[in-house]
């Protein structure tokens, strides 16, 4: 016993060391610090990697894929430093210690790829592109020449190639992996200035003219932050309005642009979004692409969410016209499922525009001297310099479906949206806001107490309260995560974002409300996570988080308004895979499962 709190109380980096082979050459010291002492014991630091890895399968990846496990567990921040110990100090911890830190990072942490997390615009777990993080994290390449990141500079030159061709460049372009659609953004709007005004790269803003740009009203924020990081100011980024449907209007875009030069403006560019953040709205690129060409402004499109449709064949007419942009961005983050981050920008010129643009030419690492073809340095293209080669975990995952995968898994999540849209209008208490566009399905859930009340500023003005109880609950219980907001003159409603596709998917009962014979169904649905499952776990959710509060004094605002509602019966979901050994789409996880445990051992094996 004592043997072992002595071995407890050993810190993790002295227990790396190898005291078993003692340096036996005369000691070299500088400023009082030996140089060649003990080393990190390379098994031990292969075994504390391995003991980590089986952690994150087990915890990171099957737990939190498994619909019955919670999406959260909810604490306060004031819970969570004290449940996480977050102090840094002097000292090392054992390395019981660090995986137990391991452990509860991972248990307090949201699953975001959970089949009930619906809150944001990217969820699901793609274990090619998980395994191709993992690679990237023990190589540690830094993407700026090819000397140092050779693979992974020709791999980032053929994912956007692929990426441009669905776009509809048949001659090319440019582009750059960066950290994120935000970044993509501040990249179009840096670039369009500069093509309107080079100088402005070394005179800076004192000489120019005053530049104003234009947006939809329903355009992503990112845009007037890059506007106010680069020094265009947000009051010369023109809101377009958008019709009812949350899509610009041309005509009054050219209005503005009209008016802006009337002024003195000075015209340098329209951002249309594909795939708007709040409903899933597409502008009409082609007519906004006539405009632009018009009044020779740079057009970008923000396809960040939407530019998975140009996968599909029966969706990719959503971004008609994209092939006229000057610059997109896209996200493979989002709909198809690859890791964090993954956000790509392109644009249309092969001038080297891009790498004008942002060039500082630094001697120590972008030589013209070099023994190979320094065209493949693409650093000075980026406004970083270390940039992690984000397109290996679309590239890996996309080598692992193929398109035709791909394809399917972007029909799937929007046939599962059009499918979910028809169950909520089917349920009394649900009220669809529009018939969705692409896969956000913006809804009301009315309480009970409120369905009486006439069509009027008191129903929305208690209505509003509703959603932020409703999401407060979900999060505290762990059972779903919607997002909600308001929207315009429009009371809170929820956002469910149907984009997450599963191999093994638990669904229950058809009518969770009404179904008292079979309280306890489990059904499995292989390749994909159908629609009817979304529909009655919200149906649960909304129900069960509702109908609490006939029977709990709840002080939060708001409370009152959710009324006795229908009380859903407790839900047993049984152990699913004791008698599912014949279950196809079962067997297809674990096989998943095993291929990522392989990868890993492979990984480790090969690192160490």
């Amino acid at each position: 016993m004592e043997g072992h709190r002595k071995e407890e109380k050993t810190s993790f980096v002295q227990s790396l060391a190898d005291p078993g082979h003692p340096v036996k050459c005369s000691p070299v010291i500088i400023d009082n610090v030996p140089l060649n002492g003990p080393t990190l014991n390379v098994l031990m630091s292969e075994n504390f990697i391995h003991q980590s890895m089986s952690i994150i399968v087990e915890d990171a990846i099957k737990k939190a894929t498994d619909v019955r496990e919670k999406v959260c567990e909810w604490r306060s921040p004031e819970q969570l430093k004290e449940l996480l110990d977050l102090e840094l100090r002097d000292g090392a911890e054992s390395e019981s210690e660090i995986l137990q830190r391991f452990k509860d990072a991972i248990r307090y942490s949201v699953k975001t790829t959970h089949p009930r997390f619906f809150n944001q615009l990217y969820a699901g777990m793609d274990p090619y592109s998980m395994v191709a993080s993992f690679i990237i994290e023990a190589l540690k390449p830094s993407l700026y020449t090819y000397e140092v990141a050779p693979v992974f500079t020709l791999v980032e030159e053929a994912v956007l190639k692929k990426m441009m061709e669905l776009i509809g460049w048949k001659d090319g372009g440019d582009g750059i992996f960066n950290a994120g659609g935000s970044m993509s953004n501040m990249y179009a709007v840096n670039l369009a200035r500069y093509r309107c005004c080079p100088d402005i790269k070394e005179n800076g803003l004192s000489a120019a003219p005053h530049l104003v740009m234009f947006t939809s009203q329903e355009c992503h924020y990112s845009i007037s932050k890059a506007a106010a990081l680069l020094g265009i100011g947000t009051k010369n980024v023109y809101a377009i309005p958008s019709d009812e449907r949350g899509k610009m209007i041309p005509s009054a875009l050219e209005e503005q642009i009209l008016s802006a030069k009337s002024e003195g403006a000075v015209p340098f560019m329209v951002n249309a979004t594909a795939g708007t953040t709040v409903l899933g709205a597409f502008d009409p690129i082609d007519e906004i692409a006539d405009i632009c060409e018009k009044h020779n402004l740079w057009l970008h499109v923000d396809a960040c969410w939407g530019g998975a449709a140009l996968v599909s064949s029966k969706h990719k007419h959503l971004l008609k016209g994209i092939h006229r942009a000057d610059s997109v961005a896209w996200n493979p983050h989002k709909m198809l499922m690859a890791c964090l981050q993954c956000s790509a920008f392109m644009v249309r010129d092969k001038t080297s525009l891009l790498q004008r643009c942002h060039s500082a030419r630094a001697s120590y690492l972008f030589q013209q001297d070099k023994f190979y073809d320094v065209s493949y340095d693409t650093g000075d293209k980026s406004v970083q310099c270390s940039r992690k080669p984000d397109a290996f975990k679309i590239w890996l995952m996309w080598k692992a479906l193929g398109s035709r995968e791909l394809e399917q898994r972007v029909d799937r999540a929007l046939a599962m949206a059009r499918y979910l849209a028809q169950e909520i209008k089917q349920r009394e208490g649900f009220r669809l806001l529009m018939e969705p566009e692409y896969a956000n399905i913006c809804f009301w859930y009315i309480p009970p107490s409120l369905r009486n009340l006439p069509d009027g500023p008191e129903l929305w003005g208690k209505l509003h309260k509703v959603a932020p109880v409703i999401k407060e609950r979900m999060m505290k219980k762990g059972s779903m995560m919607v997002g909600y907001q308001p929207h315009g003159e429009k009371a809170n409603f929820f956002r469910m974002v149907v984009d997450l596709i599963q191999d093994k998917v638990q669904v229950l009962p058809a009518d969770l409300g009404t179904d008292h014979n079979h309280p306890e169904e489990v059904g499995f649905f292989s390749k994909g996570l159908v629609a009817h499952h979304h529909a009655a776990l919200l149906h649960h959710s909304l129900f069960h988080h509702c109908g609490a509060s006939s029977r709990a004094q709840d002080s939060q605002e708001g409370s009152s308004c959710l009324g006795e509602g229908t009380r859903s019966k407790r839900l047993h979901i049984q152990a699913a895979e004791k008698n599912s050994s014949n279950n196809t789409a079962l067997k297809m996880k674990i096989k998943r499962v095993k291929w990522l445990k392989v990868s890993f051992r492979c990984l480790v094996s090969n690192h160490a």
